[in-house]
Parts: structure tokens; C-alpha cells; sequence
């Protein structure tokens, strides 16, 4: 079976031998992805990520903490840090952004630690 994308943190769902009747109807990695769903902050994320990613040249990144801080407050803004994550990977899902570490392209599902978003090529 080919693997899909979690609609609400944008990870990698694997196939698994219980989904074997249901897996066209799958669409969160978890209970905790289900109960969250994709917010109106989510929602905002991503046009967030989008919109700064438009202003700057071709081939510029920015890190997760720049549409967070256009979202938030000077208060809230480090809540949606893994939230803005969550957003880059839906946008990765899509193929709208790439996520890079060190200037290469990672893989949003497993990638760790600092994080930078590009749009795709």
C-alpha cells in the first residue's frame, strides 16, 4: 500500500494490517491527530508560511518561528511553534514547500531539531 500523509500534523502514515479494510478512509496517524484536526491557527499557519515565503527571492528559507511570530503575539507566538512545524509539512505534503536542514532537503516526517522552509523548485 502506498503510505499517505496525516491531515492534521502532515507525518507519514505507514500502512497497517488493522487499516486492511478501511485504509481509503484514513486520514490521521492518531487519535490525538484526530481529536486536533486542522485548526483555524493551522489554517493561518500555512498562508502565513506561504505569504513570507512570496515576499522573499526564489530560493530563500524561513524558519517556523517567522510565521508563528506573524500569527501570535509577542506572548503566544512560541505556543504555535509546533503547530507552524505541523503546517510546513501539510505544505510539504502538498508540494508547496520543502523542508531543509543544512541547505538539503529532509524528510518532514522524520526530520529532528532546526528546521527551514523553501518553496519547491
Amino acid at each position: 500500500m502506498e503510505p499517505k500523509t496525516c491531515a492534521s500534523c502532515g507525518r507519514r502514515i505507514e500502512w497497517r494490517k488493522k487499516w486492511e479494510r478501511d485504509w481509503d478512509q484514513v486520514r490521521y496517524c492518531s487519535a490525538s491527530c484526530r481529536r486536533r484536526g486542522v485548526t483555524d491557527d493551522d489554517e493561518r499557519l500555512e498562508r502565513s508560511i506561504l505569504d513570507l515565503l512570496s515576499r522573499r527571492a526564489r530560493s530563500a528559507t524561513i524558519c517556523p518561528s517567522d510565521a508563528a511570530r506573524d500569527v501570535g503575539t509577542d506572548d503566544t507566538w512560541r505556543d504555535l511553534m509546533e503547530p507552524a512545524r505541523r503546517a510546513a509539512r501539510r505544505l510539504v505534503a502538498a508540494g508547496k514547500v520543502e523542508i531543509t536542514q543544512g541547505g538539503r532537503v529532509v524528510d518532514p516526517s522524520t526530520a529532528k531539531g532546526p528546521i527551514r522552509i523553501r518553496r519547491t523548485h
